[in-house]
């Protein structure tokens, strides 16, 4: 900032105006915040495609982790949806996951552990290889 105290005249300016006038402030602080919030509307309304042919296009192009991603996180969020809806007590969701559990498993059942990760046929072959060894 003090580049621009010592370079910028226009800048001194600003400062001494916003520092002796409070609706001069007010106006300056109005026009940051909102002529960016207005060119961003404006930048998100032009980008913004409603086209069915291009979302189709899209959803059909997809790939398979993708599709199975959002249909997980669609059942998700209606079972956390459904639960609000019913007014039931979620606190427990939040203690499950600082524990390390998931709530989403089987439906109807609350608190699940998280299941121990099967043994593969790599991980087996590297414990022959050891025994082997000694």
């Amino acid at each position: 900032m003090s580049i621009l105290w010592e370079k910028s005249e226009s800048w001194r300016w600003i400062v001494r105006k916003t520092r002796d006038s409070k609706p001069f402030f007010f106006v300056f602080a109005t026009v940051c915040g909102v002529v960016p919030g207005i060119i961003g509307y404006c930048v998100m309304q032009v980008t913004n495609s409603s086209n069915p042919q291009l979302e189709a296009q899209l959803r059909q192009n997809a790939r398979p982790e993708s599709v199975m991603m959002g249909k997980v996180n669609q059942e998700r969020l209606a079972e956390y949806l459904g639960e609000l809806k019913r007014k039931e007590d979620t606190n427990d969701r939040y203690v499950a996951a600082l524990r390390g559990e998931t709530l989403t498993r089987k439906p109807y059942v609350r608190i699940q552990p998280i299941p121990k990760e099967n043994t593969t046929e790599a991980d087996k072959d590297t414990k022959i290889d050891k025994a082997q060894k000694k």
